[in-house]
């Protein structure tokens, strides 16, 4: 069985070693980078499963490195920071992140985090054939195909992030229905909510920036106030 392949980049070599040790204890293959510039490069010739992702770094920082991975990649990112105020969460979620976590960190809930990240990626890209109807979820001009894990709008291919096609085709599979933000949170992140309503907000956000012909007016991702979120439109 192949291994799932994690690129580590951080300029700070203890930080590197310290993920090196505690990942290739749980079996992972593993690349370093020290910088944003050198990952790009990585992922120029490897196939990568998951990215933690520095911040601040020389040559190109973890944000600039982030919103390029975005342009082409959907697999999924943790940044790293020692900037974790909620705004730094919010504005890291925003350019594409999956997840964000503060420094200094615990080791083993960044793995926690890092297996939780690949099990989603994996769920939601898996190459099991099924028929049609299981996979296709259509609503108006929005088409989601769960089995290649690609949104269309108006026949124009979508990009989604991990979390954000998990929420996507949440809200697809309970069309009508009003999700909270806490179900929606401990569904796709399979976390206790505790914070999670602004991460949900963002990446709602971030939805209908990209599926909503006018974010400001959506036609398919609604906010029911004081309650949550639903999906509605003609199956």
């Amino acid at each position: 069985m192949k291994k799932e392949t994690i690129l580590i980049v951080d300029d700070e070599k203890e930080i590197v070693k310290l993920l090196e040790i505690y990942l290739s204890n749980e079996g992972y293959r593993l690349l370093k980078a020290y910088d944003g510039a050198e990952a790009l490069r990585w992922l120029e010739s490897e196939e990568v499963d998951l990215i933690i992702l520095d911040v601040m770094m020389p040559n190109l920082d973890g944000i600039a490195a982030c919103m390029k991975i975005r342009e082409e990649r959907n697999v999924p990112i943790i940044m790293l920071s020692a900037k974790n105020t909620d705004m730094d969460k919010i504005n890291g979620l925003s350019i594409g992140a999956d997840d964000y976590v503060g420094k200094p960190f615990n080791p083993l809930e960044l793995v926690a985090r890092a297996k939780s990240q690949l099990r989603r990626y994996h769920q939601f890209n898996k190459d099991t054939p099924v028929s049609a109807d299981e996979h296709l979820l259509t609503f108006e001009d929005l088409v989601i195909d769960t089995a290649k894990h690609e949104v269309d709008v108006d026949n124009r291919k979508v990009k989604l992030t991990p979390r954000e096609f998990a929420i996507l085709e949440l809200l697809a599979r309970h069309q009508g229905q009003v999700l909270s933000m806490e179900q929606i949170y401990n569904k796709v992140w399979n976390e206790p909510f505790l914070d999670g309503g602004n991460t949900v907000m963002v990446h709602v956000r971030k939805i209908r920036e990209k599926i909503e012909p006018d974010p400001k007016r959506p036609r398919y991702v609604q906010t029911v106030w004081g309650v949550g979120y639903k999906l509605d439109g003609p199956s």
